[in-house]
C-alpha cells in the first residue's frame, strides 16, 4: 500500500470522526430545544459560520470528484458532512427566521443539487470542474478565516460559548491535520488547494478550543457573560 492510499485511510478515518463531530453540534441543538422554551437552542451560532463550513465541505466533494481519478477518500465523507451542516443552518433558520439565515439556506439548498448533478458529468467538464473547484477552495479558505472570524468575535462580545460545540472544534482539527497529511501524498500540484483549507481551518479551530478556557478563566469573559444574562 502506498502512501496514498495510506493517508487516504487515515484521512477518512478522522474526517469520519469530524462528521461525528458536526453531528454533536447538531445534538446539541436538539438537546437545547428539549430543555428551553425560547428560540435559543441556535444561541451564538455564527450563520456565516456554518455556511462558509458548509461550502467548505461542498468544495472538498466537488474537487474530489472533478480531478483524476475520482477521489472517493474526498468525495463522501464531504457529502456527508455537507448535509448535517446543512441541518444546523435548516434549524438555525426555524429559530431565528432572518434573511441571512433564508439566504444562507436557498444557497445550501440550490448548491447542493447543482454540486450532485455535477457529479454525474464529472467525466464530461473534469479540467472546468477541478479549475472551478479549485477557485472554490481558495475562496471558501478565505471566508472560512472571516466566517470562523465572526464567531470567535461573538464568543468574546458575550464571554460565552453559548451553543458552540467544542467537540465539533476537536474533531474537524483532527480531519485538518490528516487533510494537510494526505494532500501531500497526493503531491503538491494536487493536493495544495486542499493543504490550503486545511491550514486555515485548523488555525481556526485552534482559536476557538481555547476560547473555550478563556472563558471560565478570564475576569473579562465572566463580567461580560453575567452582563448578558441580566439583561
Amino acid at each position: 500500500m502506498d502512501f496514498y492510499n495510506i493517508f487516504g485511510a487515515i484521512n477518512i478515518i478522522f474526517l469520519s470522526i469530524s462528521v461525528y463531530g458536526v453531528f454533536s453540534q447538531l445534538k446539541t441543538i436538539w438537546l437545547r430545544k428539549k430543555i428551553n422554551l425560547k428560540n435559543d437552542a441556535t444561541e451564538l451560532l455564527s450563520v456565516n459560520q456554518f455556511t462558509v463550513s458548509y461550502f467548505a465541505y461542498l468544495s472538498f466533494f466537488v474537487y474530489g470528484y472533478s480531478i483524476e481519478p475520482f477521489n472517493h477518500y474526498i468525495v463522501w465523507p464531504r457529502l456527508i458532512a455537507a448535509m448535517l451542516i446543512g441541518v444546523i443552518l435548516y434549524h438555525i433558520w426555524l429559530d431565528r427566521r432572518t434573511k441571512s439565515a433564508i439566504l444562507s439556506l436557498v444557497l445550501v439548498v440550490s448548491s447542493l443539487i447543482l454540486s450532485i448533478i455535477g457529479i454525474t458529468y464529472g467525466d464530461t467538464f473534469i479540467d472546468e470542474g477541478k479549475h472551478i473547484s479549485t477557485l472554490i477552495i481558495l475562496f471558501v479558505s478565505l471566508l472560512i478565516a472571516q466566517g470562523y472570524y465572526q464567531q470567535i468575535k461573538l464568543i468574546i462580545k458575550f464571554g460565552a460559548t453559548g451553543a458552540v460545540d467544542i467537540k465539533m472544534s476537536q474533531f474537524i482539527l483532527m480531519m485538518d491535520i490528516s487533510t494537510i497529511a494526505f494532500s501531500l501524498s497526493m503531491g503538491l500540484d494536487k493536493g495544495w488547494p486542499l493543504m490550503v483549507l486545511a491550514i486555515t481551518s485548523a488555525i481556526t479551530k485552534i482559536i476557538i478550543m481555547y476560547l473555550f478556557k478563556w472563558v471560565k478563566i478570564s475576569p473579562i469573559a465572566m463580567q461580560r457573560s453575567a452582563k448578558n444574562n441580566n439583561q
